[in-house]
């Protein structure tokens, strides 16, 4: 169920193990998930890829925009840095590929075909549902719990005809407060554009009292100087601009007491949600599609290769949990950080998944542990000793939280 990545991975993978599966996916709209421009990942995905099927692998790789810098551009004072391998794709350019991948290996594709509740399946041995953070198989299953938290911040997915050279983190001061957004190049036109503001500045802006499309004006006026007179436009380039295509939203952050029930599995945004600001959404839901298809593979009885499958994923995705909640905070409380000067504020931002960082004024916490060891104060040191076993405290509480 739902033809995004975690759905057409687990199916090709599913295949290619066992070509005697006899496998479709479901999607509900005509020509496959519709929203959002581009997608990035990292060097450790690409090399699963390459693992697990080299032959989309390539064609990802190929298809994907690289960088290697990272610029944070406070209120127009720049400050690069250099960052491990990273690539941005367009979306629907990697439900191309492994569409086609996944038809090639004998899969079927149903687009246009909404499923609204399990009752219109028919008899299989396996649901695996991918339909998204709304997942409306996984509300009608009992026994997964889930639990849905939302943030305070307002965010829009937008793109731009600007193409960024380097990931770009673009934060403007304005009358109403600050307001930010993080910009990455998925091909050689064009550009995915991520706008986030507390709820105050959203409001003080006026974004509150006018549809959503009628913003974009506006917010290129607010980010001229890093557009460059670039245009931005609705997530999905040449649908109209209305409320399907360019929406205000506040973050849900998705958690499941449980990944499986009876005949039916979790994967992907229906499993888990992690903040957008980590990036690692898409990262995730391939890492489920692929263990999902190994267990299925490692163990003839279907209710253990699950079990395997949940406990293996919930051990896997923990860090970047956390990390992502910890980016969700740090966003959402901006204005503790923003006196920094720049490159403080730049080297404070890269570390904003720090569970610690919320605990200790910014100053401190960028001397303790980001001042060049050095010209570092006896005291500094001392004080290094006292606060690390503080750390683990920390981080072993929201482990269990």
């Amino acid at each position: 169920m739902g033809g995004g990545p975690a759905g057409l991975y687990f199916a090709l993978l599913a295949k290619l193990g066992d070509p005697q599966h006899d496998i479709t996916v479901f999607e509900r709209s005509v020509h496959g998930p519709p929203r959002g421009l581009g997608v990035v990942f990292w060097g450790d995905l690409l090399k699963k890829l390459y693992q697990a099927d080299p032959v989309s692998a390539r064609q990802i790789e190929e298809a994907a925009r690289p960088w290697d810098n990272q610029v944070v551009d406070l209120d127009g004072t720049k400050v690069l840095s250099a960052v491990s391998r990273s690539y941005g794709i367009k979306r629907q350019r990697l439900l191309d590929i492994l569409s086609r991948r996944a038809l090639d290996a004998g899969v079927h594709i149903e687009y246009g075909h909404d499923i609204a509740t399990p009752s219109q399946l028919p008899e299989v041995d396996l649901i695996v549902a991918c339909d998204g953070l709304n997942s409306r198989i996984r509300n009608q299953t009992e026994g997964l719990a889930a639990d849905i938290s939302v943030g305070s911040n307002k965010y829009i997915w937008l793109a731009t005809d600007k193409v960024f050279e380097s990931f770009t983190w673009p934060f403007v001061h304005t009358d109403s407060g600050w307001i930010w957004g993080n910009a990455y190049a998925v091909d050689n036109e064009s550009s995915t554009f991520v706008v986030e503001c507390p709820a105050e500045t959203w409001k003080g802006l006026g974004f509150d009292a006018i549809p959503a499309q009628d913003c974009l004006p506006l917010l290129e006026k607010v980010f001229e100087h890093q557009l460059d007179g670039h245009q931005i436009f609705g997530q999905t380039p040449g649908q109209p601009p209305d409320e399907t295509n360019i929406q205000w939203l506040n973050f849900r952050r998705l958690t499941n007491e449980h990944w499986y029930a009876g005949r039916t599995v979790l994967a992907g945004d229906a499993a888990h949600t992690t903040h957008f600001s980590i990036g690692s959404g898409t990262t995730l839901a391939i890492g489920d599609a692929i263990a999902l298809a190994d267990n299925m593979r490692r163990h003839a009885d279907l209710k253990t290769a699950l079990a395997a499958y949940e406990k293996e994923r919930k051990a896997a995705i923990l860090q970047a949990q956390i990390a992502a909640r910890c980016s969700m905070q740090w966003f959402e409380n901006v204005d503790r950080y923003v006196g920094l000067k720049p490159r403080q504020f730049s080297t404070v931002l890269r570390r904003r998944r720090s569970p610690l960082l919320p605990h200790l004024p910014p100053q401190l916490y960028y001397r303790l542990w980001l001042y060049p060891t050095s010209h570092e104060l006896p005291a500094m040191r001392h004080m290094r000793k006292w606060i690390a076993p503080r750390i683990v405290k920390v981080y072993n509480r929201l482990t269990r939280s």
